[in-house]
Order: C-alpha cells, then sequence, then structure tokens
C-alpha cells in the first residue's frame, strides 16, 4: 500500500482537497519523510527529492516547512474530527455512540499511521499561530468524546468521577495505535479498533454488557 493510500485512511482520491497534483505529491512525500526522519531532520530538498522534483519547485506551492507541516496537521485533525463527529453524533445509546467513535477513531490511526505519526506527534514544531489552530482542532476532538462520556454519565450508563481526565486517557489509548501498529502484525485495523471500544468501556465503566460481548465477538 502506497503512502498516499495509507495515509488518506478509505478516501477514493486520497488527498484530494490539495491541488494541484504537484502540491499533492509534495504532501505525500513530506509526510513519508516527517514520518520517517522528524520534522526537525528533514530538509525542503528531502521532500523535494522523494516528489521527484527540485528545491525550486517546492517553493513554488509552499513557501516554507512548516506550512508543509500545517497542511498536513490542519487537514489530518479535520479528517479525525470528522470521524469522531460522525460517530459521537448518531443516534444510539451514549454506550453505542462511545464505542462506535472509538473503533472509529483507532481505525483511521491504524490505517493512516504514517499521517497520524505526523499529525499526532510534530505539534510542536509549529509555529505559534499555526500551533494555536491545531490546537484549537484537538480542543474540538476531545469535546466530541467528554460530550458522550458526559451523557452517558447522566444516563446512568458511565461511572466516571473524573470527565476530563477519563477523556484524555481515552483520546491518548486510541492516539497511540499510531505509534505501535504494524500493518504485519497479528491484528488488522478493525480487530484493534473492535478490542480498544471493549477496553474504553469497561474504563467508564459502561452498564451494558451486551456491547461488550459485541465488541468481543468481533475479535
Amino acid at each position: 500500500m502506497s503512502t498516499a493510500e495509507e495515509t488518506a485512511g478509505q478516501d477514493a482520491q486520497p488527498w484530494a482537497e490539495v491541488t494541484p497534483d504537484a502540491a499533492r505529491r509534495l504532501l505525500v512525500a513530506a509526510v513519508e519523510a516527517f514520518a520517517e526522519r522528524g520534522y526537525h531532520a528533514t530538509t525542503t530538498r528531502d521532500i523535494a527529492g522523494r516528489a521527484g522534483m527540485s528545491p525550486a519547485a517546492l517553493y513554488i506551492h509552499y513557501k516554507t516547512k512548516e506550512e508543509l507541516l500545517h497542511r498536513i496537521s490542519r487537514i489530518g485533525h479535520e479528517k479525525a474530527l470528522e470521524i469522531l463527529r460522525t460517530a459521537a453524533r448518531r443516534e444510539g445509546s451514549a454506550t453505542e455512540r462511545l464505542a462506535d467513535a472509538v473503533s472509529s477513531f483507532v481505525r483511521w490511526h491504524a490505517r493512516g499511521r504514517t499521517t497520524a505519526r505526523v499529525v499526532q506527534y510534530e505539534l510542536d514544531s509549529l509555529g505559534p499561530d499555526a500551533r494555536a489552530e491545531i490546537v484549537a482542532l484537538r480542543r474540538l476532538v476531545d469535546a466530541e468524546v467528554r460530550a458522550v462520556i458526559e451523557e452517558g454519565v447522566a444516563a446512568g450508563e458511565f461511572d466516571v468521577p473524573d470527565v476530563r481526565g477519563t477523556t484524555l486517557a481515552v483520546l491518548s489509548l486510541c492516539i497511540d495505535v499510531a505509534r505501535w501498529f504494524n500493518v504485519e502484525g497479528p491484528r488488522t485495523p478493525e480487530e484493534v479498533g473492535a478490542l480498544y471500544a471493549d477496553l474504553v468501556l469497561r474504563m467508564v465503566g459502561a452498564r451494558t454488557d451486551t456491547t461488550r460481548g459485541q465488541g468481543a465477538a468481533q475479535r
């Protein structure tokens, strides 16, 4: 699977929002380089070379290396937010929606692990303005998960003394999948998603045994 295919999850046209094609190729090359070498160790020459272009060609589309990281991070966070929001706001109980949100979020981090590593772990490489924009998107991600947990507590489905702390723990658990997931490992993204959904329901003290059984059956 190519990085373009992997990092876009299930999109029919990976990174379709990035145009023209040269800009898209540079962005995919930057994802590869940042994930492999780290942002600070990567040069614009590295990125251009991976894209089959000259360093001068890169500056036609991106003024700086940071602009590339900012765009990758913004698109990645927007996709992650969309995935969580869709799952968290669908019909169903808080238990069902939290399980769906966690499973979907984990699958995204497993399937798009290369992009996810850059999106989730290079935040501090951004300048103040770009970082502030991404932090705002992260807060929206946090809010989606926190709202479902709060609804579950209010409905008597969850037993969570510290909603804010539990939300942080849930998101950290999901995000870390990008760090360790191996496509050649023993579990598929779907299996890991089901496992983590079950683990999170146990974390929040979900009172519905049926949902836990469904998660176990998927494994």
